[in-house]
């Protein structure tokens, strides 16, 4: 902390320990409750102390994207009970249209996660089988995935996605096919990828929404918002973790043209709006919670100044309310969709921030949305969405990715100084399913991954 080397170390290290400590009781406490109440089951309603599945029959979810969590924090034994449970109980011969993006991020990113921190092959035959259970959607004109896919059949349906669902998948299928030396995964994912990329406009810029059959752009707002953010995260966090220039190359040009036509200084604070994909204008300052994600990749790509700059703006933002509004109109003011469902962007890009730069601004930001979800998130026995963070009304529902990422950016932050976690030898998928650098080598990526430089 910047702070620390002024004042006294031992205090604000001491500080630091006891916050740190707090997140993972919280933790610990919560996952007990998800087991006491929702076990077998994809997620915890901790108002009613039930569960909710989201398909027919559970996925088991919940504890697949809690696993990278609480391995990190060192609770072993929880750790373990899921990776048995997923080894000798878990099948995903189901009869069930699961949603791709969501699927992927979650379960495949987990188990894939899973295997790279335990080493258990069996694990990684679960996902070897959860992959191949999703490739069918894969097969359109475009390569670009259907929405929908059944596990058991194949049949996939659904023409009409956004961005993020048509091209999330080159880090989870990149991963697979590094372990299992099968290029048809990462294949896939960029094939997708590169779908959205070659369909850009004349001046650079993608749409939001495209038909997986024809390739026409059924949605033309260019943005950073949810339904797009992840596809540019994964440009850039693909790139590093395996080497492919090809990406290089879509990043390189995308974010050019994300400063050029979506940046907007408005009443003092940059924030990134909607523009038009032919012509650039600015056609919406409709923003959502899930862009703040953007001054994590920006801190990683190394712009630093931006991404601080774009940070306190979305601090600002969340402490005009006490939490962070779903949907918020930078120009008119107002939420038009207020619910607050413990999303972890805001404390994913200050927890970037604060390990580049070691100033205790972002440190005690990640201090302050902590103590308010922990003032009106928290419940009898684990931590629920909000309604309305006007009135602070809850919902009875908390997010799998609760447990895969806010709590553990949370924890992240806060131990920092310990030096336990090694920040530069990791790269966190958007789930923050978290795989380590040094296990991927760029040279042996060439020929697992598929990857031809002469492309």
């Amino acid at each position: 902390m910047a702070e620390s080397k002024q004042n006294s170390v031992t205090t604000d290290t001491i500080a630091a320990n006891q916050l740190a400590q707090q997140v993972k009781d919280e933790t610990l406490r919560t996952w007990k409750a998800y087991k006491k109440y929702a076990w077998g089951h994809d997620a915890l309603s901790p108002l009613s102390k039930s569960f909710k599945d989201w398909y027919a029959e559970p996925l088991y979810i919940s504890p697949i994207d809690a696993y990278s969590t609480l391995h990190l924090m060192g609770f072993d034994a929880e750790a373990k009970e899921i990776e048995a449970y997923v080894v000798d109980s878990l099948s995903f011969d189901k009869d069930i249209d699961a949603k791709i993006f969501e699927v992927n991020i979650r379960i495949l990113g987990g188990l894939l996660a899973m295997y790279d921190l335990s080493g258990n092959d069996k694990v990684l035959d679960k996902a070897r089988d959860f992959a191949d259970r999703m490739l069918p959607a894969f097969d359109t004109k475009t390569g670009i995935p259907r929405y929908w896919v059944n596990l058991k059949t194949g049949k996939a349906r659904g023409d009409t996605v956004n961005v993020a669902e048509a091209a999330t998948y080159t880090m989870e299928m990149g991963v697979l096919s590094y372990y299992t030396k099968d290029p048809k995964y990462y294949q896939a994912g960029k094939k997708a990828t590169l779908a959205i990329f070659d369909r850009r406009s004349k001046i650079g810029l993608i749409g939001d929404v495209i038909d997986v059959q024809t390739g026409e752009w059924v949605g033309r707002q260019s943005h950073l918002c949810a339904g797009v953010d992840s596809y540019y995260e994964y440009l850039y966090k693909s790139y590093l973790l395996f080497g492919d220039p090809d990406l290089g190359i879509v990043w390189d040009e995308s974010i050019k043209k994300i400063h050029q036509y979506l940046a907007d200084d408005f009443d003092g604070k940059l924030w990134y709006g909607r523009s038009d994909m032919e012509t650039g204008v600015h056609v919406s300052s409709r923003i959502t919670l899930y862009d703040a994600f953007f001054p994590a990749i920006l801190t990683l790509s190394g712009d630093i100044e931006r991404a601080g700059k774009l940070q306190s703006t979305w601090a600002w933002l969340w402490n005009k309310y006490g939490l962070e509004p779903m949907v918020y109109d930078y120009k008119t003011g107002i939420s038009t969709y207020p619910a607050y469902d413990l999303n972890p962007e805001i404390i994913e890009s200050a927890y970037y921030l604060y390990h580049a730069t070691g100033d205790s601004t972002y440190f005690n930001m990640n201090k302050k949305f902590w103590n308010d979800i922990l003032k009106y998130c928290r419940t009898e026995v684990a931590f629920t969405s909000v309604k309305n963070v006007e009135t602070m009304e809850k919902k009875d529902y908390m997010p799998t990715f609760f447990f895969a990422e806010t709590l553990k950016y949370l924890y992240l932050t806060f131990s920092d100084h310990q030096n336990k976690f090694i920040f530069d030898d990791h790269i966190f998928n958007t789930e923050a399913h978290q795989f380590k650098r040094s296990h991927f080598d760029n040279n042996l990526a060439k020929i697992r991954l598929g990857i031809n430089e002469n492309q």
